[in-house]
C-alpha cells in the first residue's frame, strides 16, 4: 500500500472521532452584490446587495471542519445575550453532530465578523467584539463543563482568537486538568506568550505568528526550525506545526525531528479560515490514534483544498480522499460526493465561469437510453452533475424488488462515464431540495416530461437557467430490461 493510500484509508478512521473544541466563536457574516458605480459622496464603490449568508467563524468554523471531516465534537464557547449570540446558538444546533455548550454571558458583545463581496472580490471587513476576559464566574462554568466533556474526549482542541474564552489562566487550566486525564492538547494560538499553554502537545503557528512568538528569523526551512525548537524548549511544548503559505508546513518535535510538507493548494482563491481547517484535521487525525506526522500530512492536504475556494470554506472527507487519490476531481471514485461537498464544488466551478448541468434518476441497471439522456445532458453544460436516488427512495418509487443495483455500485458506474462530473446520492423522493442547493445553470430531463411537470424547473428558470427535455431511445428502459431478463 502506497504512503498516500494509507492516508487516505485513514481518513475514514477520523468518522465520529471524538474531539472537544474549546474558544472563540464568531459569527461570520457573507453580504454579496454587485458594484456598477462609485458614489457621488466619496471615492468608494457603491454595493447594491443581492443576499447574505451566515455561518460560524473562530472555534466554530474549527467544529464546521471537524463535522465535515466526519468526527463527533463537542463544542465549548461563550457568547453574549444579544441577537448576534442567539444566532450562534441557532447555527451550532443546525449540526447534529455536534453536542453543544454554548455559555450566555450577560452584557458581552458576541464577535461579529462581516465580510461585503463584489464579483467574488472582497471589498471591506468590518468587525464587532469584545476583547475582555470572561467573568470569574463563567470562568468556573467553563472549566467545570470543560471537565465533563474532557472525559469522552480524544483530544482536546483550544481556538484561540483573543476574544476573552481563553484568557491566559483559562488555557492553562484546561490544558493542565486535560493532561490530567491523559488528554492530547491541540492548539490554535494567539498573541506572542506561548508559555500560557505549556504542556500543549502541539501549537499551530503560521510564519508571522512563529516570529512573533519568538523574535527570531523565519525566512527559510533551518530558520523555521531553529524557531520552533527554541519555541518548543522555552514554553514546554511537545511539538509545532508552522503553516508556511505557498512554501507549505513544517513539522518539529521535542525529541529534534522535523519535516517539511510541501504546499497542497493548486490554486489559491481565500486563505480565511485555512488555519481552523489544519487544526481540526491535525485534531481529528491524533484522536483517531495518528502519529503528528500523519496528522500533519492530512492537515496540509485539507489546507490545500480550502484555500481554492471562497469564504470561511471547509475540507470534507470525500475531498480530501479525492485529493489523496486522484489530485483532482478526474477518477470515478472521487466523482461521488455528499451534498455538502458537491454544493461548494459546483459552487467553484461557477466562479470559474463554468456551466453547470443538473440531471438527476435511479439508474438502475445502466442502459443505451441512460447513456444518451447523459450525453445530450452533458452536450448542454460544462460540468454535469447527476442526482443518483437512494437504495430507500428508489424502494419507495418502484417497489419492493428495486433497485437491482445498490446505490454505491449505480454511482460507481454512473461516475465511471466520461459525461458525468459528479453524482451526489439523495434520500428524497424528488431532487428538490438538492437542485436548491446547487444551483445548477441547466436541468434536464427526458422528452417524456412537459417542463411544467420537471421538479425544480421553476426554481431554475428564477435564477435565470433552462430546461432542456432530451430525446428518449426507443424501448430503452430498466423496467423493459428486467422483463426481458425475467422472460416475461
Amino acid at each position: 500500500m502506497t504512503e498516500l493510500s494509507a492516508l487516505a484509508d485513514r481518513v475514514e478512521l477520523l468518522r465520529n472521532t471524538p474531539v472537544l473544541c474549546i474558544g472563540d466563536v464568531m459569527l461570520d457574516r457573507f453580504v454579496y452584490g454587485s458594484v456598477d458605480r462609485v458614489s457621488p459622496e466619496a471615492p468608494i464603490p457603491v454595493l447594491f446587495i443581492e443576499r447574505e449568508t451566515a455561518m460560524l467563524g473562530g472555534a466554530g468554523n474549527v467544529v464546521r471542519n471537524l463535522v465535515a471531516l466526519g468526527a463527533a465534537p463537542a463544542f465549548l464557547s461563550v457568547v453574549g445575550d444579544d441577537p448576534a449570540g442567539r444566532e450562534v446558538t441557532r447555527l451550532v444546533g443546525e449540526h447534529g453532530e455536534i453536542d453543544p455548550c454554548i455559555v450566555v454571558e450577560t452584557g458581552r458583545q458576541t464577535t461579529i465578523k462581516t465580510r461585503f463581496f463584489a464579483s467574488h472580490q472582497q471589498l471591506l471587513r468590518a468587525d464587532r467584539e469584545s476583547r475582555l476576559a470572561v467573568s470569574d464566574p463563567i470562568r468556573d462554568q467553563l472549566l467545570t463543563r470543560a471537565d465533563r466533556l474532557l472525559a469522552k474526549a480524544g483530544v482536546m482542541v483550544l481556538s484561540d482568537y483573543g476574544k476573552g474564552v481563553l484568557a491566559p489562566m483559562i488555557a492553562g487550566e484546561l490544558i493542565r486538568r486535560a493532561k490530567a486525564q491523559g488528554k492530547k492538547v491541540v492548539v490554535d494560538p494567539k498573541g506572542a506568550d506561548y508559555s500560557i499553554y505549556a504542556g500543549a502537545t502541539i501549537v499551530t503557528p503560521n510564519r508571522k505568528e512563529l516570529f512573533e512568538a519568538t523574535g527570531m528569523p523565519v525566512d527559510g526551512d533551518d530558520a523555521v526550525i531553529a524557531a520552533a525548537r527554541h519555541l518548543i524548549a522555552t514554553c514546554a511544548l511537545e511539538a509545532v506545526l508552522v503553516t508556511r503559505s505557498q512554501d507549505g508546513m513544517t513539522l518539529v518535535t521535542a525529541d529534534g525531528e522535523a519535516h517539511h510538507l510541501a504546499a497542497e493548494a493548486r490554486e489559491v482563491f481565500d486563505v480565511s479560515g485555512a488555519g481552523d481547517t489544519v487544526v481540526a484535521t491535525l485534531a481529528a487525525a491524533i484522536a483517531s490514534g495518528a502519529s503528528l506526522l500523519e496528522g500533519a500530512h492530512l492537515a496540509n492536504v485539507a489546507a490545500g483544498i480550502v484555500v481554492g475556494k471562497v469564504g470561511t470554506a471547509v475540507a470534507y472527507a470525500e475531498e480530501v480522499v479525492a485529493a489523496l487519490h486522484h489530485g483532482d476531481l478526474t477518477a470515478g471514485e472521487s466523482k461521488i460526493m455528499a451534498q455538502g461537498a458537491a454544493t461548494e464544488i459546483v459552487a467553484r466551478w461557477h466562479r470559474k465561469g463554468k456551466k453547470v448541468g443538473f440531471t438527476n434518476g435511479c439508474f438502475d441497471l445502466l442502459h443505451p437510453g441512460h447513456v444518451a439522456i447523459l450525453t445530450q445532458a452533458k452536450a448542454a453544460c460544462d460540468r454535469l452533475v447527476v442526482g443518483l436516488n437512494s437504495d430507500a427512495s428508489v424502494q419507495r418509487l418502484k417497489g419492493p424488488t428495486r433497485p437491482v443495483q445498490s446505490e454505491a455500485s449505480r454511482a460507481t458506474v454512473l461516475s465511471s462515464l466520461a459525461s458525468v462530473d459528479l453524482v451526489v446520492i439523495f434520500g428524497e423522493d424528488t431532487p428538490l431540495r438538492l437542485i436548491e442547493s446547487l444551483r445548477p445553470d441547466v436541468l434536464v430531463k427526458g422528452a417524456d416530461y412537459t417542463i411544467d411537470k420537471v421538479v425544480g424547473a421553476d426554481l431554475v428558470q428564477s435564477w435565470g437557467g433552462k430546461v432542456v427535455l432530451a430525446d428518449l431511445v426507443n424501448g430503452q428502459s430498466t423496467t423493459n430490461t428486467i422483463k426481458r431478463m425475467n422472460g416475461d
